[in-house]
């Protein structure tokens, strides 16, 4: 673990004593080095155990993948924030590149963690890059209220959550993950029992988000620089995810009766925010507004518990990460050129831009879950978890899987096909730095299609 965090922290002296000309390839460079290395945590050394370094931080295949996502995000994020930023004083440029390295050193003691305290700490750490990112860099005079929205919103669940820890604390005498799978279960029986099990999923429910509390995420989106939108989509939901597997261990004999209502929310917002999709102008929330479609998905393998739809839950995770992230970036370069996010202004690049319309068309399919790719098992496997547990599931699903689809080549056409407007005719050709980042984020997913037992976790 101190092999990938140690060099992170030297990402700081590195951005801020590095001459103007060679700060942005260092800085890329130093990350792409982290991130190769972060591979070397692939090898578990069993299919189920903690890999522990010390008694804080540890790896396992639950939380292995979700940390090469992590490491893997941070160069694609300074590659993509190359351009708008060039423009920027040197002194705001290093600003921005050293909170992408903080938000990158929280999510590392996140997801490493192995006691829920500091997951919960490191957790709500993440929200001070991210919302400076949006308040200082984003693109409208409405970013200041997107942050407010991203912030209260996050803070209002997370704080139920922190009572709730506290209580298991001094019920069970400890929070560390490495002893509480061996401690007497818990006897949940009591109203307030059953209020301490919504104290300790809201807060994730939030993150993901659930349809109904997500109205901060396309706010969020919207006004966010490209880096921010990137690891919202591709990292920060994942942590609403990746704490709700951890904390499901825990609320055993209360969940099957309620989950209920959040399983109900959960598919029906896999249906509402798709169909939200289909009538969205504005590319950058088509994109937001399909996040809270796969969530909801995510939301529903793992509310039900069984270890197909844990797997499903997380190979989604890994893929939409990719998948959403290449998304964002494309509506980048796109946004660079025409300086419009409505579709209708931006339609027919197809022809100006052949090979950037190539790989809109490789990120379109893994979001609508083409077969082979990773997007398409992970529905699979959630989609015959959730008719097992119950066939009527089965309409909602399918449902949103049609408009899932329906939407994203409903985004492709509108933005690659068509007749190419005249006020678009001279626009900038496309850069190697924009197709190394599309390959760099679509390739490892095409790769994952493999080996897919490296994002499995230790359920299937």
């Amino acid at each position: 673990m101190l092999k990938i965090l140690i060099p992170t922290l030297m990402l700081f002296p590195t951005i801020w004593l590095t001459p103007k000309k060679w700060l942005w390839s260092s800085a890329t460079s130093h990350s792409l080095i982290i991130a190769l290395l972060s591979f070397n945590w692939l090898n578990w050394a069993s299919e189920t155990a903690w890999s522990t370094s010390n008694n804080y931080m540890a790896t396992d295949p639950l939380s292995t993948p979700l940390l090469i996502l992590s490491c893997w995000l941070l160069p694609l994020m300074i590659l993509a924030s190359q351009n708008h930023m060039a423009t920027e004083p040197l002194n705001r440029q290093r600003v921005y590149i050293s909170l992408l390295t903080s938000l990158q050193f929280f999510l590392i003691l996140a997801f490493g963690a192995t006691d829920i305290l500091m997951f919960y700490i490191m957790f709500e750490a993440t929200l001070i890059p991210t919302l400076i990112l949006i308040t200082r860099w984003g693109n409208q005079a409405e970013r200041l209220n997107a942050g407010t929205y991203f912030l209260f919103y996050t803070l209002a669940g997370s704080l139920p959550l922190l009572v709730a820890l506290l209580l298991l604390q001094n019920e069970a005498g400890t929070l560390s993950l490495l002893t509480l799978q061996y401690g007497k279960p818990l006897l949940l029986t009591s109203w307030s029992n059953k209020v301490w099990w919504a104290g300790c999923l809201i807060a994730f429910l939030v993150k993901m988000p659930l349809y109904g509390i997500h109205l901060w995420l396309p706010k969020a989106h919207v006004e966010a620089p490209i880096a921010g939108s990137m690891v919202l989509a591709a990292v920060l939901l994942k942590l609403g995810g990746y704490g709700m597997m951890r904390m499901m261990l825990l609320l055993d004999p209360l969940s099957k009766e309620l989950a209920y209502p959040f399983l109900a929310l959960a598919l029906w917002g896999v249906i509402m925010a798709g169909s939200i999709c289909l009538r969205q102008t504005d590319l950058k929330s088509l994109i937001a507004y399909s996040s809270v479609s796969h969530m909801g998905l995510v939301a529903g393998g793992i509310l039900i518990q069984t270890p197909w739809g844990f797997t499903g839950a997380l190979i989604l995770m890994i893929a939409h990460g990719l998948a959403s992230s290449a998304l964002f970036c494309l509506a980048n370069t796109s946004y660079e050129r025409t300086h419009s996010r409505t579709m209708v202004l931006s339609r027919g690049l197809q022809t100006i831009l052949p090979l950037m319309a190539t790989w809109w068309f490789i990120g379109t399919l893994a979001n609508l879950a083409l077969p082979p790719l990773p997007t398409f098992w992970e529905k699979l496997m959630i989609i015959t978890s959730l008719f097992n547990w119950s066939p009527w599931t089965l309409i909602l699903a399918g449902t949103g899987t049609l408009i899932t689809a329906g939407y994203s080549l409903y985004m492709f056409l509108m933005t690659q096909r068509g007749p190419t407007p005249a006020h678009i005719l001279t626009i900038d050709p496309s850069h190697t730095r924009e197709h190394l980042l599309m390959a760099l984020h679509l390739i490892p997913l095409l790769l994952l299609i493999a080996k897919p037992e490296l994002m499995w976790g230790w359920c299937a």
